[in-house]
């Protein structure tokens, strides 16, 4: 038995999120489907995390176990089977899903546990648009995105995210380490929020993105967005933020 990583990307809008809902399209389960009716029998895959409903993801990369010999053989001359398999799923998936790249890997690898750090981009804009509506937020004023940035600064200095954590998961520890975490201005009327760390809790970015929203408008200060954080308590820390303005951007292995 072998182990393959897929990486891939998708735009977010059709689906519950990433991973199999019980009432619900994901894409998780969008590429179960297909890959277990080229492979012939039932197949799990494994990502390297959740994302919510609405999410997009520039690179998504999942795992799943297979004996090399039940990858469908190329008739092309010089073809491998891993690229022939990922040519069969685009041939198969819906538009929004797109595989770029399957390998084989190390048995011990897995998408989720040996990531070492994963990066998240939020975007905004500031004037209407038919083509960002699906995704990026639209801001009706220009926040102070100066003062955002040395708010988003403190993110490097703590541990406990507790506060911009989505309330009753299963996770372990709200511990995480940001190693980055700035906004950057694309245009006149468009900025992203980048963020990278070895690890993210449900709803973090979203919930970080929506409180230093407050900072930019001014309603919250840069000494205030420390106390949220020190808080540890989700409710003292702002509004999650729509999903559609967030993508998955980097995982790094």
């Amino acid at each position: 038995m072998a182990r393959f990583f897929i990486t891939m990307s998708f735009d977010g809008t059709a689906y519950c999120g990433w991973q199999v809902q019980p009432n619900g399209v994901s894409v998780q389960g969008t590429v179960e489907a297909a890959l277990s009716k080229l492979l012939r029998r039932d197949v799990g895959i494994t990502g390297a995390g959740r994302t919510d409903a609405g999410v997009h993801a520039a690179m998504m990369v999942a795992h799943f176990d297979a004996e090399p010999e039940e990858l469908p053989q190329s008739p092309r001359q010089g073809q491998t089977p891993t690229d022939y398999l990922a040519y069969r799923l685009n041939g198969m998936l819906p538009q929004d899903i797109a595989i770029h790249d399957i390998k084989v890997v190390a048995p011990e690898m897995h998408a989720r546990f040996s990531a070492r750090a994963r990066t998240y981009y939020y975007y905004v804009h500031t004037r209407k648009s038919p083509f960002l509506r699906d995704r990026s937020w639209r801001l009706v004023a220009r926040p102070d995105f100066q003062l955002m940035n040395k708010a988003a600064d403190m993110l490097l200095e703590v541990a406990d995210f507790t506060s911009f954590s989505k309330l009753h998961t299963d996770a372990k520890t709200n511990i995480c380490h940001v190693t980055h975490a700035r906004w950057v201005q694309l245009s006149d009327y468009e900025w992203r929020f980048e963020i990278t760390a070895d690890r993210f809790l449900r709803n973090m970015v979203r919930a970080i993105v929506g409180t230093l929203m407050e900072v930019g408008r001014a309603t919250l200060s840069p000494d205030g967005f420390r106390q949220v954080i020190e808080q540890k308590d989700r409710s003292a820390a702002g509004d999650s933020v729509p999903a559609r303005g967030l993508f998955l951007q980097y995982i790094e292995y």
